[in-house]
This record gives structure tokens, sequence and C-alpha cells, in this order.
């Protein structure tokens, strides 16, 4: 990933949570990173892991624009322990690494696939309880799983991303889940769920969001 790749072990409800610290490329003299951002990965059961594609693309365009990105495997993925628990428990797990990592502090919570599901249970719960400076939503499984309305709060900071001919998620019932909402949804043309051969695109997406947001927190 990057030089200061650190590899961590964490407290789950289920046993360890095998984890990753992707620590923050910074500019100038600030030296600090802006806060902590913690990514979901897509669904254990279809190979889905701290490791795939698309998480380690949120992880540089995270670090690109200062935050410290914390990926972890689920509870039964790699060397976390624990079984699948069709997104309940592991919103637990997103809780626990959340508590561990960054008990206080600007967030940024991101997902994937299966991964916005559950940052979506999370969301419901921490937004009003925590500054949550931006949401990522790539791939959003709105066709496989009920997943939460971005808290209205959060729109403004709100991103989500998806292929237009996404075959794992398609995209007329993530339409659906973004007009109930009234929820921009950006849609990469010709894009798959995976995004293969448009990663740096969804990078550079993603990269231009969170500055916006940053810019928008330091103007008066």
């Amino acid at each position: 990933m990057n030089a200061q790749t650190e590899p961590l072990t964490l407290a789950g409800a289920a046993g360890a949570i095998e984890a990753l610290k992707d620590s923050a490329v910074l500019a100038g003299n600030a030296g600090v990173a802006l806060g902590a951002a913690i990514i979901a990965h897509p669904h254990p059961l279809f190979a889905g892991t701290m490791n795939n594609k698309v998480v380690q693309t949120l992880a540089r365009a995270l670090v690109a624009t200062g935050w410290d990105a914390y990926r972890f495997n689920f509870r039964g993925v790699g060397q976390s322990q624990g079984v699948h628990d069709n997104g309940i428990g592991e919103a637990e797990d997103l809780l626990r690494v959340i508590d561990q990592v960054a008990p206080e502090g600007p967030l940024v919570l991101a997902g994937f696939s299966f991964g916005t599901y559950v940052t979506s249970r999370v969301l419901a719960q921490l937004h009003a309880q925590r500054d949550i400076r931006a949401v990522v939503f790539i791939g959003t499984a709105a066709s496989r799983f009920k997943v939460e309305p971005i808290p209205q709060a959060l729109h403004s900071c709100a991103l989500a991303v998806h292929g237009e001919l996404d075959e794992t998620v398609p995209i007329a019932p993530v339409m659906d889940w973004a007009r109930e909402q009234s929820l921009p949804l950006t849609v990469i043309p010709g894009g798959e769920h995976f995004f293969h051969g448009r990663q740096v695109q969804l990078k550079d997406l993603v990269v231009r969001h969170l500055r916006g947001v940053q810019a928008s927190v330091q103007t008066p």
C-alpha cells in the first residue's frame, strides 16, 4: 500500500480483528493527519476482504488527502475470529474498530458493496454523536440488503458512486435508494461492480470529493 502500512490486531466482540493502518501522506508543515477513516469491505462469503482492490483504492484516496486509513477484516475473514453474521455482527465489528482506533476526533466512514450496508447501520447510530466529516459509498448494495438512508445532516459530505453496468448490484435499485432521500448518485459510464480499468477514475472522484469537503470545513 505505502511505506507506512502497519498491521494491527484489535479486539472484537467475536474475538480478534485483523486490520491495517495506512498512514496519511502529509503535505506542508501540518504533520498531523486530519483524522481517521475506516473502510468496510465487500461480502465475506464472496471473497470480500480488506485487500479488495476497490478497498485499497479508497485507502489510497484517503491517505493522499490527509486521512489515516484503517481497513479491517470482518469476523471470519483472514485472521479475524468469529463467523459471518449477515451484517449485524459486522456492524459491531466496525463500531469496535472505531472505538479503538478513533475514540474521538473527525471521522470518514467508507464502504464498498456489502460494506455500504454495514456502514449505513453504523452511521444511523453514530451520526449524532461523532464528527463525521465525509461518507463514501461505492457500489451501494441496495438490491441485496436494506441499506439505511444516509442521515440528512451528512448529505453535503456524502459521495455515492456506482458503475453503470454493475452486474452484481444493478443500478435501478440504487437509484431508487438515492431518489427516496434526494441524494445525488455519481455514475461511472461503462463501469461494473469492481470498476476494472476504472480504479484511477474512481480514486480521482473520491480525492476530489474529500478535498472539496475539507475546503468547505476550512472556509469561514
